[in-house]
C-alpha cells in the first residue's frame, strides 16, 4: 500500500489519560478520607496524568504542524 501512513490511526490515548486523571482528581481522595496523604497522592497523580493527557491531545499535534 502507497499510502499506509496516511491510513494510520492518529489517535495517542489522549483523551482517554484526560478522563482517567480527572477521575483521580476528583474520587480518588474521597474513597480513602482517613488516609489523609494518599487523598493528596491521588490529586498529584491525576494532575498529572491529565496535564500528560492535554499535552498528547492538543500541545503534541498542534506543534507538530507548525
Amino acid at each position: 500500500m502507497a499510502h499506509s501512513e496516511h491510513n494510520r490511526s492518529k489517535n495517542s490515548g489522549g483523551f482517554a489519560l484526560i478522563i482517567f486523571g480527572a477521575l483521580l482528581l476528583f474520587l480518588a481522595p474521597n474513597i480513602y478520607p482517613s488516609m489523609p496523604e494518599l487523598g493528596t497522592v491521588a490529586l498529584t497523580v491525576g494532575a498529572i496524568v491529565g496535564a500528560i493527557g492535554f499535552y498528547l491531545k492538543f500541545i503534541k499535534g498542534r506543534s507538530r504542524r507548525m
